[in-house]
């Protein structure tokens, strides 16, 4: 079959996104400091809808508690997640072994620019112009889409919510709801830019809209993209769980199916998929288990009816395998539920993962994004986080978030410029407060700055200071010890 230009993104011209720049589909290669990107998510009209829904998923799933079923699956899945860590490369081996006898190419990347040039050989040497694909966060690390468009391959997302997200030019901001931070009508507005008339905010009549569209590009084009969720080391299963059916038209219709997953997905045995996928789909959608669940166990065999012709598995790395055997392995136990992003109350506050300025946002990617890439890069990341534990009560396999953040904070802290200076800071305010004496003269110095100097002057702190008070409210000094007073006046009014 000839291929076409994409059907779904016809008229994308037309959209004219209206996004901060920290939301971008292509994260700036220089962001800005993280108090003030989620200083500004805070204003952001968004913001609070999304707080809203975000805290309402919270509660109607009573995130981080678990029935006595799921906790059983939970106390499993654990085990299993962290079964293959001692020796992930035996069994990554033992995968590609498994794939290949099925008739796969198996690739391994150590970076995601190694990913891209061999999705991108791939399609180039088989004359591939479009592409579909399905959800998969390992594409969205590697910047898979705007590659292959600026090498003249069309990339069209066939998920509704990363739909909904390509159009407007955006990133997901949830692991497994990528467009939960728009309304009904934000997406109304969006597909009406792009069909050049009004669309209706019917749930189901934007679910038609979009299908009408994808439709026609799941037949056109030569190459299906897709995510992993998990990869069976025995058999070499590659399963895919999805609700709306998009994973299994990617990998049986188009002439080459691509599959991409980090090295961390692959599982013992193909039956952990019945602990694991049960255990992901209650985490991810409070589901028994989803609509689909597609097991991809090769090309097409002489005598199939479908599947592709070409099987290929890019085994990503990214950084990940230098975790192993460190306090920060742990993290390589992640099922990608998204559970811990509703729960973290900092999340729901900034309007979901857009302002962490990371592919990965909320606790799990304030702990996996540090490690990726380059050397410090989102080395910060770890700071936007009130370390309540909510995070590991949401956890399905029980990652101790809360102790890898403090580790990563201690990390960062270390290899600041200026450690020394800001260590002895913080030895002097020890000191100070180490005593009553101590801590009462700091209140009076504090008031008497607060009652001589203006408020202007004072949230302009000197030094290191100053970077700390960028994006961060500073409570009026003058009043300075006025709850204490207020506690011990009550004390001694009640005594």
């Amino acid at each position: 079959m000839t291929e076409q230009h994409s059907s779904a993104l016809a008229g994308r011209e037309r959209i004219r996104p209206d996004r901060p720049e920290w939301a971008a589909g292509d994260i700036p290669p220089h962001r800005r400091p993280l108090p003030l990107i989620t200083r500004d998510a805070l204003t952001v009209p968004t913001a609070r809808p999304t707080h809203d829904r975000l805290a309402a998923l919270d509660e109607q799933r009573h995130v981080g508690t678990w029935s006595p079923e799921v906790a059983r699956l939970r106390e499993r899945g654990a085990a299993i997640r962290r079964e293959t860590l001692p020796d992930l490369e035996k069994c990554l081996r033992q995968l590609t072994g498994n794939v290949e006898r099925n008739g796969g190419v198996v690739h391994r990347a150590a970076t995601p620019a190694d990913a891209r040039a061999v999705i991108e050989r791939i399609a180039r040497e088989n004359g591939v112009r479009l592409a579909v694909k399905s959800k998969s966060m390992a594409t969205e690390e590697i910047h898979l889409n705007s590659h292959l468009t600026a090498h003249g391959i069309e990339v069209v997302e066939t998920d509704l919510g990363e739909y909904i997200v390509q159009l407007a030019d955006e990133r997901p901001s949830h692991i497994v709801a990528p467009a939960l931070h728009k309304s009904r009508q934000d997406v109304a507005d969006l597909f009406g830019q792009l069909a050049g008339d009004e669309v209706s905010g019917d749930p189901d009549e934007l679910a038609a809209f979009a299908r009408t569209r994808l439709r026609a590009d799941f037949k056109a084009a030569g190459m299906g993209i897709s995510g992993v969720n998990f990869a069976a080391a025995d058999t070499g299963t590659l399963a895919i769980v999805t609700n709306e059916g998009n994973a299994d038209m990617v990998t049986s219709q188009p002439r080459i199916h691509v599959a991409v997953m980090t090295v961390e997905k692959v599982i013992p045995r193909f039956a952990d998929l019945g602990v694991l996928i049960p255990l992901l789909c209650d985490a991810a959608t409070k589901q028994r288990v989803s609509v689909y669940q597609t097991l991809v166990n090769g090309p097409r065999q002489e005598g199939e009816t479908d599947g592709p012709e070409q099987l290929h598995l890019v085994i990503l790395d990214n950084g990940r395998t230098k975790a192993l055997g460190t306090p920060q392995e742990e993290v390589l136990a992640c099922i990608r539920c998204g559970n811990c992003q509703i729960a973290c109350p900092v999340y729901r506050t900034v309007g979901g993962g857009h302002p962490y300025s990371a592919v990965y946002g909320g606790p799990i990617g304030a702990v996996l994004s540090p490690l990726l890439g380059e050397p410090g890069k989102d080395s910060d990341l770890p700071f936007l986080s009130s370390l309540c534990g909510a995070c590991y009560d949401a956890c399905p396999v029980k990652i101790p978030i809360p102790d890898l953040l403090v580790n990563l904070r201690a990390e960062h802290e270390r290899a600041r410029p200026d450690a020394r200076t800001a260590r002895a800071g913080w030895r002097a305010w020890s000191l100070a407060w180490r005593t009553g004496t101590g801590f009462r003269a700091t209140l009076a110095a504090a008031r008497l700055a607060g009652r001589l100097l203006p408020e202007r002057l004072l949230a302009r702190l000197p030094g290191p200071g100053r970077g700390w008070a960028g994006g961060r409210a500073l409570p009026p000094l003058r009043e300075a010890g006025a709850f204490r007073r207020w506690f011990h006046g009550r004390d001694r009014r009640q005594g």
